[in-house]
This record gives structure tokens, C-alpha cells and sequence, in this order.
């Protein structure tokens, strides 16, 4: 039968070479025939124990990360849809005089207001999840006032980026082509 003794010292010098060396030395004097093994810091030990949970949550940000990408490609994919659907109404608005600019703050405006009821039963969902949510999280509260304020601007700026390009480009567009499109 193996008997194993574990130690734990507690020092200023923990896990420097000089330290393990002292330690052997001590042992040694004591009783030469002494096998030391696994000499490791509690850092170390605490590293080890979190590799698994550090790898889910590196896993999690890609699979987040992912999640945001494909959003943003499928929110501007559909919003480029729909304004090339009113390319005739754009072509007819610049016939009669509509300028650029005016053009552009419609399309974006519908476009954010849109957002904007998605950004609120995304928060109003957000809230009623919480408690469940709670028991996921390590560190952070439910109710962290930056993560809603970062995740909510940064949903408006990619949705205002994704209606003020396509919004341009169609007005953009000659009036005569854009009338003989459809």
C-alpha cells in the first residue's frame, strides 16, 4: 500500500527554483530516501482546477462572437432587401424632388424605430430571464447596468450601419433606372 503526505507551505517564495531546492534539502537532511514529488504552487493547482471552465467560456465568446457576426450579416442582408424592394418608390420620390440626404434619415429612421422594438423586447425578455440567468454568471450581477448599455449601443449602431449603407446606395440611384426597374 502507498501512503502519500501532502504539504503546504505558505511562503513569500512560492514557486521559485531556490524555494523547491530548500525544501528537497530540508527533507533530505531529515531522511535521504524520501521521494518529493509534485512540487507545484497553489496558483498552479487553482489554474489547473478552472482549465475546463476557462475553455467553455473561450468556446462561449467564439460561440457569441459567431452568433453577433451572422446577426449583423442577416440584419443588413434584410434590410438591403427590403430598400431594394422600394426602389421604384425611391425613383418616383427623386423624380419629384426628394433630395439625398432626406432619402437617406427616412430609411434610417424606419430602420431604427424597428430596432428600437427589438432592442426593447430583447431587454423586457432580458429581465424576465434573470433569475435563471443568475445561477450562470460568475462575478457579474443580473442586473449589470454596463452590459445592457454596451450590448444595447452596440445593437443600434450595427443596426444604423446596416440601414444607412444599403439607404444610400438605393438613393443614390438614378431616378430613370430606378423607375424602369420594376
Amino acid at each position: 500500500m502507498r501512503r502519500y503526505v501532502h504539504y503546504v507551505i505558505r511562503t513569500p517564495r512560492a514557486g521559485s527554483a531556490s524555494f523547491f531546492s530548500d525544501c528537497e534539502r530540508a527533507v533530505w537532511s531529515v531522511n535521504h530516501d524520501l521521494p518529493l514529488a509534485y512540487n507545484k504552487t497553489v496558483g498552479e493547482l487553482y489554474t489547473k482546477s478552472l482549465a475546463r471552465t476557462s475553455f467553455t467560456l473561450v468556446l462561449l465568446s467564439v460561440a457569441g462572437s459567431m452568433t453577433l457576426l451572422l446577426g449583423i450579416v442577416g440584419l443588413y442582408g434584410v434590410i438591403a432587401y427590403a430598400i431594394s424592394q422600394h426602389t421604384r418608390e425611391i425613383g418616383i420620390r427623386m423624380a419629384l424632388g426628394a433630395q439625398l440626404p432626406a432619402l437617406t434619415r427616412m430609411y434610417v429612421r424606419e430602420g431604427l424605430i424597428l430596432t428600437g422594438t427589438g432592442v426593447l423586447c430583447g431587454i423586457s425578455v432580458a429581465f424576465a430571464t434573470m433569475r435563471l440567468m443568475s445561477s450562470l454568471l460568475y462575478h457579474v450581477s443580473p442586473m449589470d447596468p454596463y452590459t445592457y448599455v454596451a450590448a444595447t449601443l452596440s445593437i443600434i449602431v450595427i443596426a444604423w450601419i446596416a440601414t444607412y449603407v444599403p439607404s444610400r446606395r438605393a438613393a443614390t440611384v438614378d431616378p430613370v433606372h430606378a423607375l424602369r426597374a420594376e
